[in-house]
């Protein structure tokens, strides 16, 4: 198997970011609030943008960081429904992990760094082409 040193290095940075992001919601030192709930955003914009770019090889970096911040802020505001799906989707720690259990308007901003952060690591990723 012949693995692109583009999409080796994403993996990379995937096992790397993966932990922490998990790690970031159980973190519970200093500042942990911000911790839990708006640097795991940042690292869940950067975790989906590394995804695409593995799955969606031929699109721009900053066609998926678009999309993703996009994808990410619409997650958001389904937070807003109240409804049964959703509830068995929260009930546990990844479906909370994946999209969310409330809707907070203070998220928005961190998604939008992660995204460009996303975007930064991706055009540099592309070097490796």
């Amino acid at each position: 198997m012949n693995i692109k040193k583009d999409v080796l290095i994403a993996i990379i940075i995937l096992l790397i970011l993966v932990p922490a992001g998990f790690y970031t919601k159980i973190y519970s030192g200093p500042a942990c609030d911000w911790v839990n709930d708006k640097l795991a955003g940042v690292f869940y914009e950067i975790f989906w943008c590394l995804v695409f770019y593995i799955l969606l090889p031929k699109s721009k970096p900053v066609k998926i960081a678009i999309w993703v911040f996009v994808i990410t802020c619409i997650l958001e505001l389904v937070q807003l429904l109240d409804n049964a799906f959703l509830d068995i989707i929260r009930s546990d720690f990844i479906g909370q992990t994946i999209v969310g259990n409330s809707f907070t308007w203070s998220d928005f901003p961190y998604y939008f760094i992660g995204s460009v952060l996303g975007y930064l690591i991706l055009i540099n990723l592309e070097k490796y082409k």
